[in-house]
């Protein structure tokens, strides 16, 4: 007697997308984008059209979410899902786009294509008809933001010419140790706005006038840069100034000198920072999928017209750092407790950048909203809380004096430069 046993095949199963899984894209292309070594104004523009990728395909599909079609400019509407398919998974398909438009952003391909084909491999073996219609799909409106971000000048500004040094002027801008690199990114002004009108927008007014002049404003101001620096550096590691000004340093440019050789200490980026703080605050609120990417899609755009928005002053101001003066004029052996960056001086880009994320993070989350930070935990910083997104960025601002490369003026002035565009963004667009 013989018995047959047949086997049932097991029923494909729905493919659930979660929250966690994207913030872990963001922050595997963050990872990707601090071993690439991208300045902070390339890497907001990364962070502006990978969200925008997946923000319009949820846009799509969730009756509570507000198309940028129209908001962005030359932004047209994605192409259509056919209905008359399998519904769609409308998460899978945003990650899958978000991921190939950072595919295309980033240097590093292979990282985040074995971090991509983990997620294939998963989902196929869940339910393989699902994951092929909806990745499909996330590549049809990957090639749509393709063609739109192809259009906003960045390649072209990719050969025009180096900042020109006008070393006959003591006022402007000159490369600082220890690389002593060339300017960067002069004409990311040139860079097509998200959601600004133009990069001069918001221009600040101009610094104090330059004056080596003891009694003068710009003298005064130098003067506080180098009584500050000296201070902290008598204290040590144990000064809160110190702490602070470390916390918030992201600087992607830094580089140590060990006798004849050179290297860089990668970092992350101040806007990959307020990126991190929006990662926090929406697992803290518990934000599903669609609030997540609305979240972080809102906050990028403010973080890279803030980019365009400093770039702007910055090479038009042009003025120079703190470092560049005192080794001159005051004390050859004094150093900043950072590192100064390789760009002029006014605005501060962390004051603006952080001006801006946290005006639209208070309108996405509320104010009084108290998070730890740990954003900073993988460089060996300890946590820091604080009880709203404002006062994280006034401490953001304000480590830029502590650490010796900033003026007090580009402090105050870009944060209100960054707050002032925050709020504009948050007003004009329209995204519930």
């Amino acid at each position: 007697m013989f018995i047959l046993f047949i086997g049932c095949k097991k029923q494909s199963e729905p493919i659930v997308v979660t929250a966690n899984e994207y913030h872990a894209a963001v922050d595997q292309v963050i990872e990707i984008m601090v071993h690439d070594i991208f300045s902070p104004p390339v890497a907001s523009r990364i962070f502006a059209y990978t969200n925008v990728a997946a923000y319009e395909i949820i846009a799509s599909q969730n009756d509570t979410l507000k198309s940028l079609n129209g908001q962005l400019p030359d932004l047209i509407e994605i192409p259509a899902y056919d209905q008359k398919s399998l519904p769609l998974n409308a998460q899978l398909a945003a990650l899958v786009a978000y991921m190939e438009i950072g595919k295309t952003l980033i240097f590093s391909e292979d990282k985040l294509t074995q971090f991509r084909d983990s997620l294939y491999t998963k989902w196929e073996m869940t339910n393989k008809t699902e994951f092929e219609n909806a990745k499909n799909y996330g590549l049809k409106v990957a090639d749509h933001i393709k063609s739109w971000l192809s259009s906003d000048n960045y390649k072209q500004t990719r050969t025009m010419p180096k900042y020109t040094l006008q070393t006959d002027d003591e006022s402007k801008w000159q490369p600082t140790p220890p690389a002593y690199m060339d300017g960067l990114e002069p004409h990311w002004n040139k860079i097509r706005p998200f959601v600004l009108d133009s990069a001069s927008q918001f221009a600040p007014i101009p610094p104090p006038k330059f004056s080596m002049e003891e009694g003068s404003a710009f003298y005064k101001e130098l003067m506080e840069v180098y009584d500050i620096g000296k201070k902290i550096s008598e204290n040590g590691d144990d000064s809160e100034e110190m702490a602070i000004a470390k916390f918030w340093d992201c600087n992607p440019y830094a580089s140590v000198t060990r006798g004849h050789l050179m290297f860089a200490v990668k970092k992350i980026t101040p806007g990959a920072h307020w990126i991190g703080i929006t990662k926090i605050a929406s697992k803290k609120k518990n934000c599903d999928f669609d609030e997540t990417v609305y979240a972080y899609t809102k906050t990028s755009l403010a973080i890279a017209d803030a980019f365009i928005s400093c770039w702007d002053e910055k090479y038009r101001s042009n003025l120079v750092r703190p470092e560049t003066l005192i080794n001159k004029r005051i004390d050859d052996n004094w150093k900043p407790v950072l590192q100064t960056p390789p760009f002029p001086e006014y605005s501060s880009g962390h004051s603006v950048a952080s001006g801006a994320a946290s005006t639209v993070l208070t309108d996405i989350f509320g104010d009084d909203f108290e998070f730890s930070d740990d954003t900073e935990t993988r460089y060996g910083l300890p946590v820091r809380t604080f009880h709203s997104f404002n006062e994280a960025s006034s401490e953001a601002a304000i480590s830029r004096l502590y650490g010796g490369i900033h003026y007090r003026a580009a402090v105050e002035k870009g944060l209100k430069q960054g707050r002032d565009l925050g709020r504009y963004v948050s007003k004009k667009l329209i995204m519930k």
